[in-house]
């Protein structure tokens, strides 16, 4: 649970520093992580989070650079 609650805690704090991003890249950086966690929660294993970190990563940024 301590370390659930780590991970949660960091990635909430780099994305803090995202703010002067451009919308292409927030959304690859939000789409990554939203990715890596379900990654991780679907498989429960490093390459289900890799796998999953990836696909929200592009994904996230082809929403991003639409949004532009």
């Amino acid at each position: 649970m301590l370390k659930k609650l780590l991970v949660i805690s960091l990635i909430a704090l780099s994305l803090v520093g995202c703010s002067n991003l451009s919308p292409t890249q927030r959304g690859a950086v939000g789409g990554a992580a939203v990715g890596a966690l379900a990654g991780q929660l679907i498989g429960g294993n490093t390459k289900g989070t890799l796998i999953g970190a990836a696909v929200g990563g592009l994904a996230g940024a082809a929403i991003g650079h639409s949004r532009q």
